[in-house]
């Protein structure tokens, strides 16, 4: 793997996609400077859900992709077990009474040999003794592979990695932009001036589409505006992460959780100077409902939430790759940033000192955008 080269690297964002692809580089020889707007990890990365999966249906190519991801992080499990901050203790989901829908789901799980095993209140306790048998319908799907992973931990340990290789980090740095030379990506412009480079990862979150768009390339943006909410340390001891009609809860290092969902989207108000406001009480009935999935009495506490985009291009699947029209930009940008980020670091920076395509990203380009 160690291919040695002299490119010069910026990577804009601080997010696991952004570090994960300038660790790779530098394992590859290249020097690299990594830019953020803010701090490292304070954008979508520092509050995602991250469940490392491959559930319900998707094409194929995102299907491999997202397989090899969670890969990637079973290989990092192996080498240390014992982290905090990864962990593969399962996934439980369940609809509102739609029995029908959880079937189909559980059999096109199964016909592509994604382990999927259908559950109930009787045998629940089989996936995870914490869950609450009264909280189930009539079926949920236990996927005993998947896990979760908390990014600013993940974030964390790459950026150290990355330090010690050499690797540049320049903080605050306010709106970057790409800059070019006949057509071709040759470094960004930000408020700490202008950085020269053979090639640019843009991994901006839900702003790529901002960034590369006076490049003449157009992404569509589909990317929401979410919630995630750290409760108090709690008692309880669920490992599994659960995905259910009212809430979605993972376990977090220090013994709290991480919830989230989509039913509260309206009730965020966008404030003036670009932050967000929601009332408490909203976020109190996400912990309330999350609190009615577990077992026993003990109501989990909140201390505190953060608001912001969650990046989703316009059409589901990941951007990913060099841009045709601007050869030497390359952008990472995908909901599933979490699952793909070990995998997609490796594989774009092979791409970008190579100058070989791999096949595993022939499908993502934004090109597919007209």
């Amino acid at each position: 793997m160690a291919v040695k080269t002299e490119m010069k690297v910026v990577v804009l964002g601080g997010g696991v996609l952004g570090v994960s692809t300038a660790l790779e580089l530098t394992k590859r020889g290249a020097a690299v400077t990594l830019v953020t707007e803010a701090e490292v990890c304070s954008g979508a990365s520092g509050r995602s859900l991250s469940w490392l999966n491959s559930a319900g249906e998707r094409s194929r190519p995102y299907h491999a992709l997202r397989m090899a991801g969670i890969d990637r992080y079973r290989t990092l499990f192996a080498q240390h077990p014992d982290l905090d901050w990864l962990r593969f203790d399962g996934g439980l989901c369940w609809f509102s009474n739609d029995a029908a829908g959880t079937q189909a789901r559980h059999a096109y799980e199964k016909a592509h040999g994604y382990d999927s095993q259908l559950m109930s209140a009787d045998n629940v306790a089989l996936a995870d003794a914490t869950v609450d048998p009264d909280a189930l319908p009539s079926q949920a799907i236990f996927n005993p592979g998947e896990g979760w992973v908390s990014l600013p931990h993940l974030v964390d340990y790459l950026l150290n990695q990355f330090r010690s290789r050499g690797g540049e980090v320049i903080e605050h740095a306010g709106k970057a932009a790409v800059i070019t030379d006949q057509g071709r990506a040759c470094g960004i412009r930000s408020d700490k001036g202008e950085m020269r480079a053979d090639a640019v990862v843009v991994a901006c979150g839900p702003w790529t589409p901002e960034v590369v768009a006076p490049l003449g390339v157009t992404i569509p943006n589909g990317s929401p505006v979410s919630m995630l909410v750290i409760t108090e340390p709690a008692g309880h001891q669920l490992k599994a992460v659960l995905n259910t009609p009212r809430a979605a809860i993972r376990p977090n290092p220090g013994n709290r959780y991480a919830l989230d969902h989509d039913w509260y989207e309206a009730d965020i108000q966008p404030l003036a100077d670009g932050d967000y406001h929601i009332d408490e009480h909203v976020v109190a009935t996400l912990a309330a409902e999350a609190s009615r999935l577990l077992r026993g009495d003990e109501p989990l506490s909140v201390q505190s939430w953060k608001i912001g985009l969650k990046p989703i291009p316009g059409d589901g699947d990941p951007v990913l790759g060099e841009l045709q029209k601007v050869p030497g930009c390359y952008v990472a940008f995908t909901h599933s940033g979490a699952t793909l980020a070990l995998i997609v670091g490796e594989l774009l920076a092979e791409e970008i000192v190579t100058g070989e395509k791999h096949p595993m990203l022939a499908s993502f380009g934004a090109e597919r955008f007209g």
